[in-house]
């Protein structure tokens, strides 16, 4: 079984501004640098092998924070970005919600089937953020991995390792700069965590 410390990355701009990021790319803001650097304290001392993180900017730049002020090793993975948007990324959540009224709605009646246009899924995202994990794990049995990502990603992941239906994924949504420890085992054949 393999320790996940798993960490949003710090704030940006477009959170503050409540504007959807999905897979676009604003780098960290201010507030999302000292956010980091407040963690090196928090997250030293765990034994950690290495730092996975999505290769989108605001998490890149939380992870290189820590991996630099840790001396961890950092692995950089495209599977860990947040859900893709679509054509909803950059856009304010109240001109979603009148722009694509249907879509919004579907959102929160079906959200296992909901998408935006052009977007991902939330099964599709649990699927790719989920092997990614289990080959993180696979490399490192009995280890401690800091995993640096996104709001929905690491709830997906918090749903299939604590056995949550997917379907409550928005309930679980982490702050910029949360983290959350869970156990992972990589069983190929059932693609879920244990426990945690």
């Amino acid at each position: 079984m393999t320790r996940l410390v798993l960490l949003r990355h710090g704030e940006t701009d477009w959170n503050r501004e409540g504007r959807y990021q999905g897979q676009a790319d604003p780098p960290l803001n201010e507030e999302g640098r000292r956010q980091a650097e407040a963690l090196v304290g928090r997250l030293a001392g765990r034994g950690m092998e290495a730092i996975y993180s999505s290769d989108l900017r605001r998490a890149s730049e939380t992870a290189r924070i820590l991996a630099v002020r840790l001396g961890l090793p950092l692995v950089l993975d495209p599977r860990l970005r947040e859900i893709h948007q679509g054509e909803w990324e950059g856009r304010w959540v109240e001109d979603i919600m009148l722009t694509y009224p249907e879509a919004w709605a579907l959102r929160w009646k079906e959200p296992l089937r909901a998408r935006a246009p052009g977007g991902e899924s939330i099964l599709e995202v649990e699927a790719r953020v989920s092997q990614a994990v289990n080959e993180i794990a696979s490399l490192h049995p009995n280890g401690v991995i800091l995993i640096v990502s996104h709001a929905l990603a690491l709830a997906s992941l918090r749903c299939r390792a604590n056995g949550l239906p997917l379907e409550d994924v928005h309930q679980w949504l982490p702050e910029n700069g949360a983290v959350e420890e869970i156990d992972w085992s990589p069983d190929p054949a059932r693609g879920t965590g244990d426990g945690g």
